[in-house]
């Protein structure tokens, strides 16, 4: 990494350290642009990631999409190009030296906007991408998120000039060695866009049974194509997809609500507490009782320490 890309960084995490809350996340005045800051290692996160571009300053964290493990650091981003649940955990941070980093949401339509304003080749890939992607940070990239993070000491500036280097940022990934799957994931008719669309429906229907013929008819694709296409973009098929989404808000309610675990698993959409049970304890390591008491005295401790 150049002296002039450290530079960057340095002034990236001043501004971030500044303008974050400590230990937590922080949505900024720039839409959808969010800083992070962890004076710890953390315990593992579930949750799922929107398409996003994730740029770490400071630090180390690994996410998991199902079994499949992607560590990045100062040296990398990650991209998220479709929802997918995932696994995250900060695992290099300290007081001293704090995680530090950023996240910038975006939607296919600021995708395929770029696509259309641009000369870059694109066309329909026969193999979908992984939804996920660790790629090297480079100089013009970094170059564009400064003068992004810039902004927030400049209010006035950000309704005009946000929009123009957000642009930038995600034509420097497009034109980066796994810009394909971003534009795929934009390109009606493409194998990604068909998964999409699948995807958002059971996002949006997770509590909710389905047959796998009614999602392949959805994205007009035959059975057998709909389950190879969507474990090539996100790891796992579309039950699994579902279960980690049903997993991760029945663990929500519980956390939130005083309600039980039978309750609970009957709203997000199973019919056997004892199953709901087994596969809860599978995914996150205790039953759901027992979860919620090491979750809460965790909680605890946090708040009184």
């Amino acid at each position: 990494m150049s002296e002039q890309m450290h530079l960057q960084q340095s002034e990236l995490a001043n501004i971030i350290e500044r303008k974050a809350d400590q230990n937590g996340v922080s949505l900024t005045d720039i839409p959808s642009l969010f800083f992070i800051n962890r004076t710890s290692v953390t315990e593992p996160f579930h949750g799922v990631y929107k398409p996003s571009f994730c740029l770490i300053i400071q630090g180390e964290k690994e996410v998991f999409l199902a079994k499949e493990r992607y560590v990045y650091s100062p040296a990398d981003y990650l991209v998220a190009s479709v929802n997918v649940p995932v696994t995250g955990q900060v695992i290099k941070a300290s007081t001293e030296s704090p995680y530090i980093a950023l996240k910038l949401e975006f939607t296919p339509s600021q995708i395929l906007e770029i696509l259309d304003e641009t000369k870059i080749q694109v066309g329909l890939e026969k193999k979908p991408s992984r939804a996920i992607f660790v790629s090297k940070v480079e100089e013009s990239l970094l170059d564009a998120v400064v003068r992004l993070v810039r902004l927030v000491d400049s209010p006035n500036d950000i309704p005009i000039l946000a929009p123009i280097f957000k642009k930038e940022i995600l034509y420097r990934i497009l034109q980066g060695p796994h810009g394909s799957a971003l534009k795929q994931m934009a390109i009606e008719g493409s194998e990604t866009y068909r998964i999409r669309e699948v995807i958002s429906y059971i996002m949006n229907n997770f509590e909710k049974s389905f047959r796998i013929d009614e999602l392949a008819e959805l994205a007009k694709m035959s059975v057998s194509s709909l389950h190879r296409h969507f474990k090539e973009i996100s790891a796992m098929s579309p039950i699994q997809f579902q279960k980690q989404l049903r997993l991760q808000e029945a663990r929500r309610l519980l956390l939130l609500e005083s309600t039980d675990a039978a309750e609970v698993s009957f709203r997000v959409g199973y019919e056997s507490p004892s199953q709901f049970s087994r596969e809860y304890s599978r995914m996150f390591g205790l039953p759901p009782r027992e979860d919620m008491k090491s979750l809460r005295k965790k909680l605890d401790y946090k708040i009184n320490a």
